[in-house]
């Protein structure tokens, strides 16, 4: 690598920047100016705005977003309307949804080629045969069994045991990450990637260039490409005001061989493994699953690798027991599952509200953002009220202050209801995971915010009757004591702070 990366990085992203600038700058003064031309164009802007607003109002989306939107046109009519337009305009063609969709009916059949256990739940596990089978039937995502499943309740248990499958591989590895940063965690693995790659292997990286915008140097792509790692840049950030920049690939993807994957709230960066300290200790949280689930995650991936370009890539080619069977014993039932913003199925969230709805003693929650929708907020408590026990854990020492605010505004609404919220008072938590009454888990890198929710490109692992289930909770009670319970008078002491995260949460939808 570069000496100077950070200088020459720093410059490419400052030119950026000042790109964008520009263009608002441009659009502002257009709409402000004072000639008889603005006179006469904020009368036709004024009408575009209330056509827009029209428009919104019968769009099938998020009330929180038609609300937000329809707030900043009555606030700046004007530009409201244009300034939508302009944002809105660029949404995703046509032929990405197309290839999108072509690339998850190519991918559908083979998820299910070790056979599936949905049967074997079902006659088992009636609670959860509804979510078992919405994201099996109408998702895709199939009930495995036969799978180990090993859970991190931190950054530096997931960096041990992915270093240990990654010098076991033998045909491919697939990596796709949302942010990467060169350090005592990335260095080593690349290091160990570009052995593998000179031995012949397959090996992939995708990563996303907002995620890595200001982490990576400008000549890590050549770099990997000189060492045979392929590497696709999810999305690369330009300097155009689009709405495009919102849908990032947030998803966190290790496979070794289609035999080994790892998944969860961590990236490529030193803070995971608290090598560095940034807000704190870091906590986090991942699973690895060794044996038929982790075949998913390979499809997940070679999905994502060719959204663009069908390459006409022979997935079955890369399937590891055509001939023997999976030889891992059955360790309850796994499903892992994929959300896309190109689809307009809200998979995350629909697996967030199967388990808060079928909760009959508790549902324990980590999550580093909550800001959340009228729906996710009725049922969280509508649980509460029933008689459940919700706890969820958020960070004390948040890494973005205005996000903080803002989940604090919903503190008064939850606690209100009955659900119990603390704070991880040694620093920053970052896991998301979800359990409840001893049977179903979620661990995944799916955030209790609106852009994981219904913009960004996320997954997760759904977990059954398994161990994994118990340890997500003994973690979960492990971290209890390390937290602050958040009452009433932390929320209520400051009537300024309350205005502000009113104010704020208008906005919440676009953070």
């Amino acid at each position: 690598m570069k000496q100077e990366w950070v200088r020459i990085l720093f410059r490419r992203r400052v030119y950026v920047i000042i790109l964008l600038l520009i263009q608002m700058g441009f659009i502002l003064g257009v709409i402000a100016g004072g000639s008889l031309i603005f006179r006469y164009g904020s009368i036709l802007l004024n009408s575009l705005s209330i056509l827009v607003s029209l428009y919104i109002l019968n769009k099938k989306e998020k009330p929180a977003y038609k609300l937000t939107w329809i707030f900043l046109i009555l606030l700046f009519p004007i530009f409201g309307g244009c300034l939508y337009i302009v944002f809105h305009s660029q949404s995703h063609s046509q032929k990405l949804r197309k290839l999108s969709k072509q690339g998850a009916l190519k991918c559908r059949p083979l998820f299910a080629l070790p056979e599936t256990a949905l049967q074997e739940l079902s006659a088992g596990h009636k609670d959860y045969r509804s979510l078992a089978r919405y994201l099996q039937h109408y998702t895709g995502y199939p009930v495995y069994t036969h799978t180990h499943t090993a859970y991190f309740d931190s950054g530096e248990g997931f960096f041990q045991a992915a270093l240990e499958a990654l010098e076991k591989a033998e045909r491919y590895i697939f990596m796709e990450f949302f942010i990467l940063r060169h350090g005592a965690m990335l260095n080593p693995i690349i290091a160990l990637l570009e052995q593998k790659a000179k031995a012949g292997l397959d090996v992939r990286i995708i990563y996303d260039d907002l995620g890595c915008f200001m982490s990576l140097a400008p000549n890590f792509k050549e770099h990997l490409k000189r060492h045979k790692i392929q590497c696709i840049v999810f999305n690369p950030f330009k300097p155009i005001l689009s709405s495009l920049q919102n849908n990032r690939d947030h998803r966190k993807i290790l496979v070794i061989d289609g035999k080994v994957a790892f998944t969860g709230g961590i990236n490529l960066a030193d803070e995971y493994i608290n090598a560095i300290e940034r807000f704190g200790h870091w906590k986090d949280a991942a699973i690895m699953l060794s044996g038929e689930a982790a075949w998913a995650f390979t499809l997940m991936f070679l999905h994502m690798w060719n959204l663009e370009h069908d390459r006409g890539e022979d997935y079955r080619a890369l399937y590891p027991w055509k001939e023997t069977g999976c030889p891992v014993s059955s360790e309850g039932f796994v499903q892992p599952y994929a959300d896309s913003p190109l689809d307009d199925e809200n998979v995350g969230e629909h697996v967030y509200l199967h388990i808060i709805n079928n909760a009959k003693t508790y549902v324990y929650i980590n999550t580093p953002y909550l800001v959340v929708d009228d729906n996710l907020l009725s049922a969280l408590t509508l649980a509460a009220k029933s008689g459940v026990d919700v706890r969820i854990i958020t960070p004390h020492r948040w890494d973005k202050k205005i996000l903080a605010i803002t989940s604090r505004s919903y503190y008064r609404q939850l606690l209100a209801g009955g659900v119990h919220i603390y704070e991880y008072a040694h620093g920053f938590n970052h896991s998301k995971t979800f359990v409840s009454d001893d049977q179903v888990a979620i661990v995944g890198t799916t955030n209790l915010d609106f852009r994981s929710l219904y913009l960004h490109f996320e997954c997760g692992v759904c977990i059954y009757e398994n161990p994994a289930v118990a340890a997500i909770k003994r973690d979960f009670l492990k971290t209890l004591p390390h937290c602050h319970e958040i009452t009433w008078e932390d929320c209520s002491r400051n009537a300024f702070q309350r205005i502000l995260q009113d104010v704020l949460r208008l906005f919440a939808p676009l953070m």
